[in-house]
């Protein structure tokens, strides 16, 4: 029988879970040997008897070697590398593994001829939807963000009559209409606030505007971007400079600007520039979801807010983090749903060929697969 361990979450910050008891049910009833670390999914609203409960076996870091028992180790975050120093070889890491440039974590998977699957890879696909972790994380980031920017905002999100006289709806600027970006949308227009959406793809119009949100075109340039792998391409400069321009219309009349592009494994597209700030009038917000990679927006600062001439910045990483229970709940079925058709007779069999296992495996067995994953001084 193989076994599966849910560590507790160490990197600051990090409330989440890699499986609820919903899901550790299923494991247990699959076959499987499950192991909770005391107190795993506290901060997510589990007690450990919920896990006792369906079959789960709870246990201390020094009760035994955990690590060195586990064959399946599920997180949300990498764990620390003397964590993975004590990994037995041929066991296999599955979460969040942040895989672009990270010499530590490759180093000790060679080191310890691991398997890992980096849930950041995974192709989208019709088939991946199920197990499409960044899009379950960025629709709770989506929908926190305009919560916070309702909460800092000076004025009411929706229009209301009264008899003191008519209150007009906040105006939103959304940038990106990704997961994020369109529960944003979805989010500010139930608030009753009237919402712009400026994105690179003239193709997503169609949906913008389904929600009720009005589409800024893209800029009339020569080269324009597009999409790949259901992820929006990086703009050229001259691109982002004819945006930018276009933009700043928008948001010297916007209340609240949403910034939520991103590409995966680079920087993000700096789309508000100090100047466009400048325009913002004092009291509007400017929510970064951007931030960790960057920002869209210059000056953001993760997990800052701060007033800058008046427009309140608010660097807003890691929000799934602040919905731990929904955040842990839905992670934990992407990633059942990613490994279920691969447990069979209480042990896990991963299928090389398969597109979605292919598309995120890092390392197998100690050999990188993954070109940006590398060691201190070249490629393992």
């Amino acid at each position: 029988m193989s076994s599966f361990l849910i560590p507790v979450e160490l990197a600051a910050g990090e409330t989440r879970v890699a499986a609820s008891p919903e899901t550790v049910k299923k494991f247990v009833a699959l076959g499987f040997q499950v192991y909770i670390e005391k107190g795993a999914g506290l901060s997510a609203g589990f007690a450990d008897d919920d896990y006792g409960d369906v079959g789960g076996r709870i246990v201390s870091v020094g009760e035994l070697n955990i690590w060195g028992e586990a064959d399946v180790v599920l997180c949300v975050r990498s764990p620390s590398k003397e964590s993975l120093e004590m990994m037995k070889a041929n066991a296999v890491l599955v979460g969040l593994l942040s895989p672009y440039r990270n010499h530590s974590l490759a180093s000790s998977l060679v080191s310890r001829e691991l398997s890992a699957l980096a849930l950041e890879l995974l192709p989208r696909i019709s088939r991946a939807q199920s197990s499409d972790v960044l899009s379950s994380q960025a629709n709770i980031a989506g929908y926190k963000s305009v919560l916070l920017a309702a909460g800092a905002l000076d004025r009411y999100f929706p229009m209301l009559m009264t008899a003191a006289g008519t209150v007009q709806p906040a105006k939103v600027v959304v940038l990106g209409a990704g997961v994020a970006g369109l529960q944003a949308v979805a989010t500010a227009r139930r608030l009753g606030a009237v919402v712009f959406v400026s994105d690179i793809r003239p193709a997503v119009k169609e949906q913008v505007e389904s929600l009720g949100a009005r589409f800024i075109s893209p800029p009339d340039v020569m080269e324009k971007p597009a999409e790949s792998g259901g992820y929006a391409q990086q703009a050229t400069e001259d691109f982002l400079i004819a945006q930018r321009q276009k933009l700043s219309d928008h948001l010297s009349e916007a209340d609240v600007a949403i910034c939520t592009a991103q590409v995966p494994g680079k920087n993000a597209p700096r789309l508000i520039s100090e100047e466009m700030l400048d325009r913002m009038r004092p009291g509007s917000v400017v929510v970064d979801l951007a931030v960790d990679q960057g920002g869209n927006c210059a000056e953001t600062k993760k997990g800052e807010t701060f007033i800058r001439k008046g427009v309140k910045l608010i660097g807003a990483s890691d929000l799934p983090c602040s919905v731990p229970n929904h955040a842990s709940s839905l992670y934990s079925r992407n990633l059942l749903a990613l490994l279920e058709p691969f447990l069979k007779d209480g042990e896990l069999n991963i299928d090389l060929e398969d597109e979605l296992i292919a598309g995120c495996l890092i390392c197998h067995q100690g050999e990188i697969c993954f070109s940006d994953l590398s060691i201190e001084g070249g490629v393992a």
